[in-house]
């Protein structure tokens, strides 16, 4: 989707109907600064929002996520069109948070294994040796919380049985054996257990 195209066209709208930006973000429970970076094509309406943004602006979700209006037979086309860039960025977002838990978690865990080598074979006191293990280990278990937390919120996990796909509390992600991205957890579907993977989008 072209951030830039949409932003001028809510410009548009919202010029049509007499708005400012003050008054838009006012209906919208929001700041007018929000409403700047939708039109200059810095960000994006949040999917909350949209339906009620739409409402204001006399236009539909499908108009707004192409940036201009569209002719009734153009629609179907065009609303296909929409969904499928809209299921293309989700993806991308999930896999830029996968690889962000990956930068996170793997140095951590690295430099924890070498404070903790360090600490075991380098000669120094024993309260500097028992500081230096415990900061790694709680730093270790502090960066696999926040990592987990990634993992837990990108995409979905597929189940084996009933191809199912959700996503499961962080609780669940937590306790559940696993290999790398694939977890042993019950699907909330069919209540089977099985190695679920992680995946990107909720269609198959």
């Amino acid at each position: 989707m072209d951030q830039i195209k949409i932003g001028k066209f809510i410009a548009s709208c919202r010029k049509e109907q007499g708005m400012t930006q003050a008054v838009l973000a006012e209906k919208l429970g929001i700041s007018d600064r929000a409403i700047s970076k939708w039109e200059t094509g810095k960000s994006m309406p949040d999917s909350g929002i949209m339906l009620e943004l739409c409402e204001l602006l006399k236009i539909n979700v499908n108009e707004l996520l192409s940036g201009e209006k569209i002719m009734a037979e153009a629609y179907d086309k065009r609303a296909e069109e929409n969904l499928l860039a809209m299921r293309r960025e989700v993806e991308e977002k999930n896999r830029q948070m996968l690889r962000t838990e990956y930068w996170i978690a793997f140095p951590a865990v690295i430099a924890g294994i070498v404070m903790v080598f360090v600490a075991s074979f380098i000669e120094m006191p024993t309260w500097l040796r028992i500081a230096l293990i415990a900061f790694a280990l709680v730093m270790i278990f502090a960066v696999a919380f926040i990592a987990v937390g990634i993992e837990q919120k990108a995409g979905y996990y597929e189940c084996r049985h009933c191809h199912h796909r959700y996503v499961p509390t962080f609780r669940q992600v937590n306790l559940a054996m696993h290999t790398g991205r694939t977890r042993y957890m019950k699907c909330p579907e069919c209540g089977k257990k099985s190695w679920q993977k992680k995946v990107l989008t909720k269609e198959g």
